[in-house]
């Protein structure tokens, strides 16, 4: 009697933690289900605004344009925050089904590792008994037989319950394993979510920014947005040759060799220098040239990352005001289509070379007339070129 209560209750701790584990899926498997509803509801609205972003930059070129660009951008980031609130919300919910399950599936284990383990110590105690002993018990033949074939079928369900175990097992650490993967989810959509606030803010203040500095008239806004086609064309001409140059000697690598403009200089509303490195007469990300340094990043979350070995061209601490390439004054504004260099600040206005070579100075005129001043270094024994604008040469 003992022996068939401690198989039934085995059979019953096992199908227990079948029962459970599949209960958890079918409610993790809905709650996904109706999540992706929502989720898919929810892009379509995201690519219908960006569908209406891409129009609106199309036919930009009016303060109200701008603005409804910027509104739309605005909203946009709004939608990805909502969806990424989504995610944490859903993810939240499986990681707490997922320790309920894991919990459960943990004390069931344990029930059933205990009952196994009773009913093979009765078995261990029962084949104490010889064969001689078994067959001087049975009264005939049939009974011998019969007792004989339980043993046989004990030893047989006890391995199979030890595989069943061990499967059970294997599936608990892999539910361990995937709520380890639903915290990290979670973790890198907290972080997303942090990222998509400090966007939607910057663009809010790029809007109030705007409006600020045009004071919602149309002349003036249109005057910023002349100015920075211009000076943007200014410095594809510079840099593919067509600035007035000359030669002014070489220079060895630390040698102060400008000065920052101070305040308002042509094409620019404030003090900065704009470098750009070309190699083979191709612009390159300044970052990959320059070493690691103190520095502030003031540029709305443009990518601040050198890796080279060149001493920087100001004196540390380093302010970055645009990154290079698509940098957020491109994505907000639209003005033009890429920043070739970065704009940086320092704790002087004093510039340095980054490298030996000979130094030229230059100009281009731009914006009413105005001339946008520079020097040009080229490197000794080397195909690669720098550029320093917004400078007075040394």
């Amino acid at each position: 009697m003992k022996k068939n209560i401690l198989n039934t209750s085995v059979i019953i701790g096992f199908l227990l933690i079948l029962v459970t584990a599949s209960f958890f899926i079918n409610i993790v498997e809905s709650s996904t289900t109706d999540t992706e509803v929502v989720k898919t509801d929810l892009q379509k609205k995201i690519n219908e605004y960006e569908r209406k972003l891409t129009e609106i930059n199309a036919q930009k070129n009016t303060l109200s344009s701008q603005i409804e660009y910027m509104d739309t951008q605005i909203y946009i980031t709004g939608l990805r925050m909502k969806e990424t609130e989504d995610k944490i919300k859903e993810t939240k919910k499986q990681v707490n089904v997922l320790g309920v399950r894991i919990n459960s599936l943990d004390s069931s284990l344990d029930q059933l590792s205990r009952l196994l383990l009773e009913r093979i110590a009765a078995g261990y105690r029962n084949r104490s008994l010889s064969l001689v002993d078994i067959v001087l018990d049975s009264n005939n033949s049939s009974k011998l037989i019969n007792r004989l074939k339980y043993y046989q079928l004990a030893r047989e369900q006890n391995q199979k319950s030890l595989l069943q175990v061990q499967e059970a097992k294997s599936n608990f650490q892999e539910q361990k394993d995937l709520r380890e993967k639903k915290v990290e989810q979670l973790d890198e959509l907290q972080s997303e979510l942090q990222a998509q606030e400090q966007q939607v803010k910057a663009q809010q203040t790029a809007k109030e920014q705007l409006l600020t500095m045009t004071k919602n008239d149309e002349v003036t806004y249109q005057n910023l947005l002349e100015q920075a086609k211009t000076e943007y064309s200014s410095i594809q001409q510079i840099t593919s040759g067509g600035g007035s140059e000359s030669l002014l000697g070489n220079v060895s690598k630390g040698q102060r060799i400008a000065t920052l403009i101070s305040g308002q200089s042509c094409n620019s509303n404030g003090k900065h220098l704009h470098f750009i490195v070309q190699e083979g007469g191709s612009a390159i990300n300044p970052f990959d040239k320059l070493k690691p340094v103190d520095s502030v990043n003031d540029s709305n979350g443009d990518v601040f990352n050198p890796s080279g070995s060149w001493d920087w061209p100001l004196s540390p601490t380093i302010y970055l005001h645009q990154g290079f390439g698509n940098t957020w004054f491109v994505r907000t504004y639209s003005w033009y289509p890429t920043h070739d260099g970065i704009d940086i600040t320092g704790s002087s206005d004093y510039v340095s070379a980054v490298a030996d070579g000979a130094l030229y100075k230059g100009s281009y005129s731009g914006f009413n007339g105005c001339a946008l001043s520079y020097v040009k270094l080229k490197h000794k024994d080397s195909n690669i070129t720098t550029l320093y604008l917004h400078v007075y040469p040394y």
